[in-house]
């Protein structure tokens, strides 16, 4: 695997335990309804929802961790695939459901990360 390679799975395993944050931790914050576009009202409402939501991000982050560190780098490269095409189906799903940019901001950065994967890996 190629160190690039490496650093764009990283970046979206970061960017789902951000996600794991915003949802699990900051959702009646000030700053997540900002994110999310949710009122307190709403964010209040939702909050185990979101936590729920949270958690499945941890879940994807850790995939993804778990593919870099892994000691086979075959299988590594092979579980980050994995993980990748779950975010971009999640992604694709999340754009045409709840929010377009769902499509940019993790769709995007797992396709990139996807497509360096399996090539230069």
């Amino acid at each position: 695997m190629t160190l690039f390679s490496a650093i764009l799975v990283a970046i979206v395993a970061l960017e789902h335990v951000y996600i794991l944050v915003l949802e699990m931790f900051m959702w009646t914050k000030p700053r997540a309804m900002r994110i999310f576009g949710t009122t307190k009202q709403f964010a209040e409402e939702t909050k185990s929802l979101a936590a729920n939501q949270g958690l499945y991000n941890g879940f994807l982050a850790a995939g993804l961790l778990w593919g870099l560190m892994y000691p086979d780098p075959v299988i590594g490269r092979q579980i980050q695939l994995f993980f990748l095409s779950c975010v971009l189906i999640a992604a694709v799903y999340g754009g045409l459901s709840a929010k377009r940019s769902i499509l940019f901001t993790q769709g995007l950065p797992a396709l990139i990360a996807f497509l360096f994967v399996l090539v230069y890996s």
